[in-house]
């Protein structure tokens, strides 16, 4: 006997895939779909729920964008950021889909109009927040209004034990109650199995099909280094791989965000800051000329990013750890959404897992929250200490297995690190950790080991204790990084009170009395690159002859004039792929336009005249392009 969800999926059209296929071809402009994303939307077009899990940038949107246009009715997108609704909107009219938002932007009349629009099916699709869909109002609202489907984007905000926790979305559950024939999709691209099981849990989704993506980004370069000046190693890194880039750059406070933007502003790069504690029109402000300026820095707390479609950021960077693998994943992500080449840098040392450490026992959270926070700080830690690739680790964290046991693509990979064998250094370590009463950081205990009668160690008298001068063999960098690791072992422990000395956990008793080895990672010495792995738009722009560069010059002339016409960022009018394939084709008729990939029917109308002047005229100049 059939389930109501397996006779709700039975109903779907057997010519389902044809028209969701000419629907990518003639609205978006895409030849084929990618990865799982017609068997989900054959899916849900025919009534089935589903939890979708893809990477940032693997086409999610069209996951229930499509089916939203197959179905009768309008869709309903619960999305929680305001620039989300509003890029995707844009983008959507770009290609000539009825869509539109509610959110606290709009005034009254405009929210009404579209709640208007709603009763009498004037839209495919209505993204809102998920504090005004659970108001009694809009759910009476919605029980007028014909619905094809629900969408519940960044599902990973239900999760307690998440990074990103919304406590409305646990109530999103009430749709499934109150509207139990509308199929939902709720999608994600970052989710372990056990928040995956509490999304299906909160949201009701017993019974619904599960698709998983690969999460691997290929065209991201992962690389961890040993902080040793956090900002400067920043501005370092920007200068040689990513002059000019758009990247983001996150840290764990605000007052670090505006000093750390100020700082790079003073070095000539151009940076924003963002953090919550900002006025509102002070982010508005910034958010939008990140999006819509090439080439800004946007340095922030994680209050910035999630749902952010800006596909041309080249890098993202940490200056602070984060708190999970998952929000490391879910950040990194923002990063290459075009699929050009992107680089994910951190710089982290032993202050960080210090910090970590500390906010985790320090909070006044349940012990099990403690435990499942430790356990994923843990994870990242050792994601951080790998001496083998970090994507092989990365994508094996969320149940990924690997064919090839390196990616070639991550630091590590690239410069492989040596292992050695750091069983006498820790044990130094640990005893003067003892021997000095357990009382001062890293750099004091630094001092001791290596013999450096400063003024303090004098004035404590360690300059007498039995650790004095016993780690002389070693340099400062080395000694830090052997702190580091031991911290990351859980091997020694911070003080709550945040005053950075360090103490031996119980696990170090095994280390001391010789019965633990401890092997430790010796950080390499980073090679100088000869050439910037980001910077796509350039690098692009560099591999043509001159009569394409300049029209590939042109083209991004054209799209920012158009852009600022529309009131919309250059991206939504055209990737920068897409202008990279009018240079590469040279298609000199509407027909040749059409298979121009992200050049859609509406689209086609709406510019197609004026590329192919553009086109026409530069091959009138005598510059044929091959």
């Amino acid at each position: 006997m059939q389930t109501q969800q397996e006779s709700r999926v039975s109903e779907a059209s057997s010519d389902t895939p044809s028209r969701a296929l000419a629907i990518l071809k003639d609205i978006f402009g895409y030849p084929a779909f990618r990865g799982l994303q017609a068997e989900v939307i054959t899916h849900i077009a025919g009534g089935g729920d589903c939890l979708v899990l893809m990477p940032t940038g693997g086409g999610k949107s069209l996951c229930y964008q499509i089916p939203a246009l197959l179905r009768d009715g309008v869709a309903v997108v619960v999305s929680p950021l305001i620039a989300l609704m509003q890029d995707q909107v844009a983008a959507l009219h770009e290609a000539g889909v009825r869509a539109a938002f509610l959110n606290s932007s709009m005034t009254q009349a405009e929210a009404a109009a579209v709640e208007r629009g709603m009763l009498t099916g004037m839209h495919n699709l209505i993204y809102v927040a998920p504090e005004r869909l659970l108001t009694s109002r809009f759910l009476d609202l919605l029980s007028r209004t014909h619905l094809s489907l629900f969408a519940i984007d960044e599902a990973h905000c239900v999760s307690q034990w998440g990074h990103d926790f919304r406590p409305e979305y646990i109530q999103l559950s009430i749709l499934h109650k109150r509207f139990p024939n509308v199929p939902r999709i709720a999608l994600t691209a970052t989710a372990d199995n056990v928040t995956r099981e509490e999304i299906v849990e909160r949201l009701g989704l017993n019974g619904a099909r599960i698709f998983i993506s690969s999460f691997d980004r290929p065209n991201i370069r992962y690389q961890i280094v040993d902080k040793v000046n956090g900002r400067a190693q920043l501005l370092d890194f920007i200068r040689a791989e990513h002059d000019g880039d758009a990247g983001i750059v996150y840290c764990l406070s605000r007052r670090k965000v505006e000093e750390t933007a100020a700082w790079l502003v003073g070095k000539g790069i151009r940076a924003l800051a963002y953090h919550a504690g900002m006025g509102a029109p002070d982010r508005s402000r910034n958010q939008e000329q990140f999006l819509r300026v090439d080439g800004v820095v946007m340095v922030a707390t994680i209050a910035f990013g999630m749902g952010i479609d800006k596909p041309d950021v080249r890098f993202v960077a940490h200056l602070d750890l984060p708190k999970s693998v998952e929000g490391y994943y879910q950040e990194t992500g923002r990063a290459g959404r075009d699929g050009q080449a992107a680089t994910a840098w951190m710089a982290y040392g032993l202050g960080d897992v210090v910090q970590q450490r500390r906010m985790i026992e320090s909070s006044e959270a349940e012990p099990q929250f403690k435990r499942v926070a430790s356990a994923k700080l843990e994870a990242l830690l050792a994601l951080c200490e790998s001496t083998t690739c970090r994507r092989v680790r990365l994508l094996g964290y969320f149940g990924e297995s690997s064919t090839s046991s390196a990616c070639g693509n991550c630091d590590v990979c690239l410069n492989p690190p040596q292992v050695w064998d750091g069983t006498v250094a820790a044990q130094k370590a640990l005893s003067c950790v003892f021997r000095t009463d357990q009382r001062f950081g890293a750099g004091h205990l630094i001092d001791v080991l290596r013999g450096n009668e400063t003024g303090r160690v004098t004035q404590w008298g360690h300059d007498k204790v039995s650790t004095f001068g016993i780690g002389k063999e070693l340099d400062e960098k080395t000694w830090r990084a052997v702190f580091r690791q031991l911290a990351a072992l859980g091997l020694l422990a911070a003080d709550v009170e945040g005053h950075g000395s360090l103490h031996l956990t119980a696990a170090s008793r095994a280390v001391l009395n010789g019965s633990q080895a401890v092997p430790l990672r010796l950080q390499p010495e980073r090679k100088k690159t000869s050439a910037r792995t980001g910077s796509a738009c350039e690098d692009r722009s560099a591999a043509l002859d001159p009569a394409a560069q300049a029209l590939w010059v042109r083209l991004r002339a054209w799209r920012a004039d158009v852009a600022k016409q529309h009131g919309v960022p250059a991206y939504v009018v055209f990737h920068d792929a897409t202008l990279a394939e009018l240079v590469r084709r040279h298609p000199q008729t509407e027909s040749g336009l059409s298979q121009i990939t992200g050049i859609g029917t509406r689209k086609l109308e709406s510019y197609g005249e004026e590329l192919l002047e553009i086109l026409r005229l530069q091959l009138d100049s005598g510059s044929r392009l091959e």
